[in-house]
């Protein structure tokens, strides 16, 4: 069973591992040196369908198909599916995998929801009960854009604070094995608001809540950031990634030599027009369980922090002039299988 180390932070006690992960990109994702961490790019960004929106669960499906066939496991034996997307209802999520017969979790997380989906399997898969579990989650730019600014047709003038939603996805295939990289922790994030209302400005609202988090987990396992080699997040693109950088400091805490940002990674800020960086489910997904992992399963990174956060905002809210409310979840990815204790 999971080992508590604070309200909000649990060491697995006999840590799953990443069996198999996929990630899947649009033409624009194709178009960066980053392209060679996605198992797929599809210059169709329509998947061969007649809408954005399924297009996007077209994606989420070949995710999973993908990292299926990795493992070499049939849709079958896998005994839940954890899944989300943006739109409402989830239903890039509820269309795409339903083919696949599995028992199903949705959730909702935002750009959160991968981080979200593989700590939900961290702790429901340590039981050795529910084994193997696939983590999904996918962003499209059409769609989002159609639901949450304006229809693309509008041709509405980006700040430089927007961000650009990938059109991607990412599936990771969680179970028990003796192969890294391994789950040793998670922290499930709280919500963070700071009274940020700008929907072109995801990372300003996002930076407290990635903040936050990382300082909880650091709090609850009395680690410090000199002994992981990697400190990943999702999505905060340039904007937001200073402003974490400004929050940590604040108290003490220093992680510009060891952190990446999913959304910056993603694009080529200098040759693709993508203003402050990348956003969307899809973002910290593809960038997780293509990039990151590829790291991991090749020893080139050792001990990760892994934390995507998500806008909690809907295109109502926002119309109501609500603040933006927003969450980060943290999962320590190793090549160590060794349980983590208080203390380190």
């Amino acid at each position: 069973m999971p080992i508590p180390l604070g309200r909000s932070t649990f060491a697995m006690n006999r840590p799953p591992s990443v069996l198999a992960s996929a990630a899947v990109g649009g033409k624009k994702e194709g178009e960066d040196p980053m392209a060679q961490w996605f198992d797929e790019i599809h210059n169709d960004t329509t998947f061969g369908e007649k809408t954005w929106e399924k297009a996007e669960s077209r994606f989420q499906q070949r995710a999973c198909q993908l990292a299926l066939k990795k493992a070499k496991i049939a849709p079958e034996q896998v005994k839940l599916l954890l899944a989300g997307d943006l739109l409402n209802q989830c239903i890039s999520s509820s269309y795409g995998v339903k083919e696949l017969m599995i028992p199903f979790f949705g959730l909702y997380g935002a750009c959160s929801t991968m981080t979200e989906a593989l700590a939900l399997a961290s702790l429901l898969g340590d039981n050795g009960v529910i084994d193997p579990i696939l983590a999904v989650t996918s962003s499209h730019f059409c769609s989002a854009e159609r639901q949450f600014r304006y229809p693309l047709e509008y041709g509405g003038q980006r700040p430089p604070t927007a961000q650009w939603t990938a059109t991607a996805s990412g599936a990771a295939l969680v179970g028990k094995s003796s192969k890294p990289p391994y789950l040793k922790a998670v922290t499930i994030g709280t919500i963070q608001d700071l009274g940020v209302h700008d929907i072109n400005n995801m990372g300003a609202a996002m930076a407290p809540a990635a903040a936050a988090t990382l300082l909880t987990y650091f709090a609850d396992t009395g680690t410090q950031p000199h002994q992981y080699d990697g400190i990943f997040t999702g999505d905060l693109g340039q904007v937001g990634s200073k402003l974490f950088y400004q929050l940590l400091a604040q108290q003490q805490v220093n992680v510009t030599s060891i952190h990446q940002d999913c959304g910056c990674l993603i694009f080529d800020a200098k040759t693709q027009d993508v203003h402050a960086g990348g956003s969307g489910c899809g973002c910290a997904a593809s960038m997780g369980c293509g990039y990151l992992m590829r790291q991991l399963e090749m020893g080139k990174l050792h001990h990760v922090l892994f934390l995507a956060t998500g806008a909690l905002m809907s295109t109502v809210s926002c119309q109501q002039g609500c603040s933006i409310p927003c969450i980060s979840h943290l999962v320590y990815l190793s090549t160590d299988p060794t349980p983590v204790f208080q203390g380190g």
